[in-house]
């Protein structure tokens, strides 16, 4: 039996790690805590000690002309190594455990800090070598000459290392302006999605209430709660959420119009088990915008029931949603103008944007029927 993990669990900043969605702000969000990446996570140890290992002999090719013999050579590579392995690898620990301590202070006074650890780490890696290959026998002692090579190796280090806090600065701006554009972009789109939500839904509704309170003060009081949430939901933005919540939004929603479409509308619902429902996420309002178009382009243009089948399967780390509409036998409704009202830019591009281009929203309209299908990627961390 599967070992499920509830969504709000996933989604909470306990286990952030444990994110079932490709939200691209929010990964931008976490990479933006710090303008240092996480340096382990970057490359792992062996690629590092690879990295190390070429560079090393790269420097020793480069300084061979002082280097007489094959044995001098083997000396001086190992020796590069060493000091090198002991400089890096323990500052990009070191820098990966002080990161919460970083994060609280400026970016200038975390360069100083990392430019003085690896160079303070040069200058003993580099003294503890040299000292262990005078004692071997390996090196002779030249005061001048060692004070001097511990002075270029410290002046290397910290060059190196301002070139990439440098780099790091630089990323972590565009980083910074790449996240601005996310964020006017998904505004941009919610704005689109609530001006078209707002005028006809708004005004068909307040004409339905306006008979219901007359009539049915009850009904008209329960309208009003479905109203209200449904009104919440498109004014809180473009964001992710519980597949849950989004079906609720829609129930909000078809019973609003029921009230006004009354038999025209018969809606059958084939979700997975809850338990896996629950797990489940999407944008908001994408499920609901797909029923809205067909309410407005089919089942308003005609007396008859038309049926709505919505199939929701999650399987092998794939959403798929199926909404069928069956079109009317007695009422003409042209294919020409059905494709281009079922047209689906707008949600697509927010969906892509929270769960990677693959996402997509496609409808086919032929003469019986229109199949409208959500496709996007989502981890099942469960399996």
């Amino acid at each position: 039996m599967k070992s499920w993990r509830s969504y709000r669990s996933k989604a909470s900043q306990e286990n952030k790690n444990l994110s079932i969605a490709n939200d691209e702000v929010a990964l931008l969000d976490e990479r933006l805590e710090f303008f240092i990446p996480k340096l382990m996570q970057v490359m792992k140890p062996w690629q590092w000690l690879l990295y190390i290992f070429f560079w090393s002999l790269f420097v020793t090719v480069v300084d061979r002309h002082n280097l007489a013999t094959l044995p001098e050579f083997l000396i001086k590579f190992m020796s590069r190594v060493i000091q090198n392995s002991l400089t890096i690898m323990p500052s990009l620990y070191l820098i990966d455990y002080l990161r919460p301590i970083f994060k609280s202070t400026s970016i200038l006074n975390v360069s100083m800090h990392v430019f003085l650890l690896l160079t303070i780490g040069s200058v003993v890696a580099i003294t503890l070598v040299k000292l262990v290959m005078i004692n071997i026998g390996w090196l002779e002692y030249d005061p001048q000459a060692f004070v001097l090579d511990i002075l270029f190796n410290a002046v290397t280090t910290g060059s190196f290392t301002l070139v990439f806090l440098l780099y790091f600065v630089h990323h972590h701006r565009e980083l910074n302006a790449l996240k601005l554009s996310f964020e006017h972009k998904l505004t941009a789109q919610n704005d689109l999605i609530k001006a078209r939500i707002a005028p006809h839904f708004f005004f068909n509704t307040i004409n339905t209430l306006i008979s219901l309170i007359e009539s049915n003060p009850p009904r008209a009081s329960d309208l009003l709660q479905h109203v209200s949430a449904l009104f919440r939901a498109s004014f809180n933005g473009a964001r992710e959420i519980s597949f849950e919540e989004e079906v609720a939004l829609c129930e909000h929603y078809l019973v609003i119009e029921s009230s006004r479409l009354g038999d025209k509308l018969a809606v059958n619902w084939q979700l997975p088990d809850e338990d896996v429902m629950y797990d489940m996420v999407i944008t908001a309002l994408t499920l609901q915008s797909v029923l809205e178009k067909i309410l407005l382009s089919v089942v308003e243009m005609t007396i008859e029931t038309i049926y709505i089948d919505i199939i929701v399967t999650w399987q092998h780390h794939h959403v798929a949603i199926v909404v069928t509409a069956q079109l009317p036998k007695k009422t003409l409704m042209i294919s020409h103008d059905l494709r281009r009202h079922m047209d689906f830019h707008i949600q697509t591009e927010r969906l892509r944007t929270y769960f990677g281009q693959s996402a997509d929203i496609q409808s086919t309209v032929t003469s019986k029927q229109i199949v409208t299908t959500i496709d996007y990627p989502l981890q099942d961390v469960g399996l």
